[in-house]
Formats: structure tokens, sequence, C-alpha cells
């Protein structure tokens, strides 16, 4: 099977990275980040991957964070252990449904990736690995989802005191071509940006 990668390299030398297709499970940068749902219970596709790979620890403190805020919205993220991972920890997010392609949706999709990221400068991490959010069970057009999670990061990054590398681990060849396809065109809109691609 093909495999993709490309990067954005912005000033401090902070990198966006994108490669699959990948399993993020085996990813070992400081956190990854949960396509999850919104009682943080586990699921389907990249949720219940991270659940079954990073074992019963998981689970043991996302039920612990639901106890105290009930469930957890949209737009909105927590941080778990890694447990067996080799991650250190686990973000968890949750992701639109898509469903009109309205606004709300975009802003929810966006506030996934900052929230995230506050989340890892606040617990002092330098890496982060992301999967393409609401993209699969959840309905969102990738391609649509990349434009809008390549921008929210890359307005980001080169602001983080922390976070120096995120990494987006993308499960097929389509989701990351259409990630990558996101990259050159930002990178062409945005000067100081270095795109640079191996395939």
């Amino acid at each position: 099977m093909p495999y993709f990668s490309a990067k954005l390299t912005f000033h401090d030398n902070r990198i966006l990275e994108f490669v699959g297709p990948a399993d993020i499970t085996k990813e070992n940068t400081d956190a990854i980040v949960n396509a999850a749902n919104s009682s943080l219970l586990g699921g389907g596709g990249v949720d219940g991957a991270i659940h079954r790979a990073g074992g019963p620890a998981i689970l043991e403190q996302c039920q612990q964070i639901i106890a105290q805020i009930k469930y957890l919205p949209e737009g909105m993220a927590v941080i778990t252990t890694g447990g067996r991972l080799p991650a250190r920890y686990v973000i968890h997010t949750v992701g639109p449904i898509y469903q009109v392609g309205n606004r709300d949706e975009a802003e929810s999709l966006a506030s996934c990736y900052r929230e995230s990221i506050r989340l890892a400068e606040e617990h002092g991490l330098t890496s982060l690995a992301f999967p393409a959010i609401s993209t699969g069970a959840f309905g969102y057009p990738v391609h649509e989802a990349a434009e809008i999670s390549v921008r929210t990061i890359s307005e980001i990054l080169p602001d983080c005191k922390q976070v120096q590398k995120i990494r987006f681990v993308l499960f097929d060849v389509s989701t990351c071509k259409a990630f990558i396809r996101a990259a050159e065109k930002y990178a062409q809109l945005q000067t100081p940006v270095i795109f640079e691609k191996n395939s």
C-alpha cells in the first residue's frame, strides 16, 4: 500500500505533518487525540481502537470525568492517561455530526482542534497527533474538514509556547491525500510557510 507524507514548516521550526495510511494508536507523540462521543465510553472507529489499545485505565478516567460533567459538549476536550499506548496522554474531543454544512458545524470542528491544543499547552506537551475528526461515522466531508483543520492548526501552532510538532495520522489514502492538498493550498496563500511533500 502506498504511504504518503507531507509537512508545513512555520517560523521557529514548528511543524505540522501529515502521514498515512497510518495507525494513531502506535504514535509516540506526547498525546494523541481521540475523536470521541459525548459519553466518553468508547465506540467505533478511532475511538474504539484507542480504548482497545490503551486498556481500561483510559475508560476509568473517562468515567470519572463524566461523573462530574455528565457529558462532553461538542467542540470541547478533556485529557486522560494514555494507558498502555505509546503516547502518555489521550485528549478526547467531540466533533460535530455533519448535517447541512452550516457555520456552526465548521466552528465546532475548529473548536475541537483549538481546545485540544489548549490542553496540550496547559500540560506542557510538545507533540500531538490528530485523526481526521468527524470524517468517519459523523459524516463530515473530508475535503471540507481538511481545509478547516489545516487552517485552524496553522493559525494556532506558530504562537504555541509548548507544542512544537503536530501530526495528522490519517487512516486511509484518500483522507491523507485530501489533507495534503489542503496543506499545499494553505501554503500557497501564506508565503512564510514552507510546504514539503513525499509520496
